[in-house]
């Protein structure tokens, strides 16, 4: 049988002014940032496969 899901906690004080200046760096990056990120994490994720053994 499925569990209920729970609220989504309201966020207050620090953490709701942290969250929104990290929205709004989110949303300020160019088109070339957006991709750079993408192209980081996919080197990322290259290299770290290498490292990773999955044992059946």
């Amino acid at each position: 049988m499925a569990r209920p899901i729970a609220e989504t906690p309201v966020l207050t004080g620090k953490d709701a002014v942290r969250f929104e200046e990290r929205m709004r760096m989110v949303e300020s990056l160019t088109k070339e940032q957006r991709a750079e990120n993408t192209r980081k994490l996919k080197e990322a994720v290259k290299e770290a496969k290498k490292l990773i053994t999955v044992c059946i």
